[in-house]
């Protein structure tokens, strides 16, 4: 089986470990970028123009007599592009902020043109008017996996008796609300004795990123919309317990978890923040992330791939 993805980063961790299982899976694929620069990793458009999207059209085009099976648009805005040509079926994987967001309208209207469409919770599905298939990104259990937390607080020089709430997102990415985390922490250290220390984390490989998350004691994650945030499936994977906003797919995936929540308002944030710092304990997430495994997530989509071409 021959794919050509489309894509708007190329760089997006969750895009390339996709990438990686299904060539494992025996997928032979070519991967076409939207012209000009891109640093986030959920699909934003920023630094790039229309004129940017308009000569992404001709490669499409071109590259599609190449010999491929199929057509994959990963994100919305590649949607456009992959319909433009006529010959191959084409599957639409929708990644978030491309339907919730301001290219909503875009998204819904390609959604309904693609052979298929996977998005990644059950909220985006609800917000399509035609079937879909709900494969959330996978997260990389073999990278992602519990280590003892002082010697995960050691290798970042962490104070070892202090509380550590993560952040793990930049504080610029707008969509993720840094003040709302802030706000919620300074709360939070109001009814704590103890020193309650803030971590974002910018610029670090993410390979680094398990580190982090073992030497946390509560991921927080204030995002204004999200589709499935990898950040909460990977600290499950690491037994960090997640404090959330209700968005995407995280009450799926936190239910039942322990010394985990999803909150609804700035006061049930410091709640859940503050009983999983009082509790002191990992949670046992672990199990609720092999769900979403990247070979479980790669397997369902291979056989999306096998429907459309049946």
């Amino acid at each position: 089986m021959r794919v050509l993805n489309l894509v708007t980063n190329e760089r997006a961790r969750f895009f390339r470990k996709q990438r990686d299982t299904l060539t494992d899976m025996g997928v032979e694929e070519t991967t076409l970028t939207v012209p000009g620069d891109h640093t986030y990793d959920d699909g934003s458009t920023n630094e790039r123009s229309a004129v940017d999207y308009l000569r992404f059209l001709p490669q499409v085009v071109r590259r599609s007599f190449g010999g491929f099976d199929l057509v994959h648009a990963n994100y919305g805005l590649t949607a456009p592009h992959a319909l433009a040509q006529l010959r191959l079926p084409v599957v639409l994987s929708l990644w978030g902020t491309d339907l919730m967001g301001r290219y909503g309208p875009i998204t819904k209207a390609c959604a309904r043109r693609a052979d298929e469409v996977v998005v990644m919770s059950d909220r985006m599905a609800a917000a399509l008017d035609r079937p879909c298939h709900v494969i959330p990104h996978g997260v990389d259990l073999d990278l992602f996996e519990p280590m003892p937390t002082d010697d995960a607080r050691a290798e970042l020089g962490w104070d070892a008796d202090a509380d550590h709430v993560l952040f793990p997102y930049p504080p610029a990415r707008g969509v993720k609300d840094y003040p709302r985390a802030e706000r919620v922490v300074d709360r939070v250290r109001d009814r704590l004795d103890g020193e309650v220390a803030f971590h974002t984390v910018t610029g670090e490989p993410h390979e680094r990123m398990p580190v982090y998350m073992n030497a946390a004691d509560v991921l927080l994650l204030t995002s204004r919309h999200e589709g499935s945030p990898n950040a909460v499936k990977e600290a499950l994977a690491c037994n960090l317990p997640v404090v959330s906003t209700d968005v995407g797919d995280v009450p799926e995936r936190l239910d039942g978890v322990a010394h985990s929540r999803v909150a609804r308002s700035d006061a049930q944030l410091v709640d859940g923040v503050v009983a999983a710092l009082r509790a002191g304990e990992r949670s046992d997430g672990r199990a609720a992330a092999e769900e979403v495994s990247a070979e479980e997530t790669g397997a369902r989509l291979l056989a999306v791939y096998e429907e459309v071409l049946s």
